[in-house]
C-alpha cells in the first residue's frame, strides 16, 4: 500500500491522505488528500526574500494549531545539517521555530505570499532556519508529475506541524519546557500559561503568574536532564540563569534550580507541577 497520513487543516478538520513524494536531501513531502481539490491554496511569492524583509511564521509549536511567529530575515544562504537531511541556500529568521513549528509557512509580512518552509530552530529560540519556497516548488512539481511508488511505511502529519516521528515523551518533556522558557523571554506570557496544567492554574491566576516574570529580563537554559517517573510522566530537571531587576532597576543575575512533573492531560503534554530553589 501507499504511504498514508493524517492530515489537520486550520480549523481542525482531519482528512485521510497519501504520501506521493518524500525529499531525500531535505525534509518535505506531498501529500495528495482527494477532499481538498479545488480549495484555494496562499499565494506563492515569486521573489527571493532578502536581509531585513518582515516575516510571518505559523506553525503548530507542541500542537498548539495555528500560532504564529513575527521576526525579520536575518541572513541568507545559510547552510547547516541535521541528519540525515542537508540544507543549503537557507533562509535566517528571527521569527522563533519551535518544536512542532517546522513544516508551516514563511509568509511575506507586506504582501501575505509564502516565501519559504519553516524547518528548524535552534534551542535558545533566537534563530529560526526556512527552506526558499523556490527550492521547494521544482521537488513539488516533479511529485505530483510522477507519484511515488508504493511503499509500507506510514505516517501522521499535520498541515502547520511537521511531527517528530519516533520521538521520546522524555525529548517532548524537554522541548515543552524550553518552549516555557521561550515564550517568557519574548513576554509572552499567555502562551506560557497555556502550558501549564489544569491543576497548576486554578491555584495560580494569570495575572499571578505574569507579574511573577515581569521583572525578569532573560532567562538561559544552563542544563536540563529528565527522567521517567512511569510510562505517561516524565521529570524535567533544569539549571536557569536568570537575569532580573530588582527593585532599583539594576539588573542582577540568579541561579536556580527548577523541576517539572511532565504529563498529559487531555492528550496534550503539560506542565503539571513545578519546584523552584535559588543555588
Amino acid at each position: 500500500m501507499l504511504s498514508t497520513a493524517k492530515v489537520k487543516t486550520y480549523d481542525g478538520k482531519e482528512y485521510n491522505g497519501t504520501v506521493i513524494g518524500k525529499g531525500e536531501d531535505i525534509d518535505v513531502a506531498l501529500i495528495n488528500v482527494p477532499e481538498l481539490a479545488g480549495k484555494t491554496p496562499v499565494k506563492i511569492s515569486s521573489r527571493k526574500g532578502e536581509v531585513g524583509d518582515p516575516v510571518i511564521a505559523m506553525g503548530s509549536p507542541l500542537g498548539l494549531q495555528n500560532t504564529v511567529t513575527t521576526g525579520i530575515i536575518s541572513g541568507v544562504d545559510r547552510d547547516f545539517t541535521i541528519a540525515p537531511y542537508v540544507y543549503k541556500g537557507v533562509y535566517q529568521i528571527s521569527a522563533p521555530i519551535s518544536p512542532g513549528s517546522s513544516g508551516g509557512p514563511l509568509l511575506d509580512q507586506n504582501t501575505g505570499e509564502v516565501l519559504g518552509v519553516n524547518s528548524a530552530g535552534t534551542i535558545e529560540g533566537v534563530i529560526g532556519f526556512s527552506i526558499p519556497i523556490n527550492q521547494v516548488l521544482p521537488l513539488v512539481e516533479n511529485w505530483a508529475k510522477n507519484p511515488s511508488k508504493p511503499q509500507t511505511n506510514e505516517y501522521a502529519v499535520d498541515s502547520t506541524e511537521q511531527l517528530n516521528n519516533g520521538q521520546s515523551i522524555k525529548e517532548e518533556a524537554e522541548a515543552l519546557v524550553q518552549y516555557f522558557y521561550q515564550c517568557i523571554n519574548s513576554h509572552d506570557y499567555v502562551t506560557a500559561y497555556s502550558l501549564l496544567g489544569s491543576d497548576w492554574q486554578s491555584g495560580t491566576t494569570y495575572q499571578d503568574f505574569r507579574n511573577g516574570y515581569l521583572r525578569t529580563e532573560y532567562v538561559n537554559i544552563q542544563n536540563i536532564i529528565s527522567n521517567y517517573k512511569d510510562n505517561n510522566h516524565v521529570e524535567v530537571t533544569i539549571t536557569i540563569e536568570a537575569q532580573e531587576l530588582t527593585d532599583q532597576d539594576t539588573v542582577v543575575t540568579s541561579l536556580y534550580m527548577c523541576t517539572y512533573d511532565i504529563g498529559y492531560e487531555n492528550d496534550q503534554l503539560k506542565i503539571l507541577s513545578g519546584k523552584f530553589r535559588k543555588i
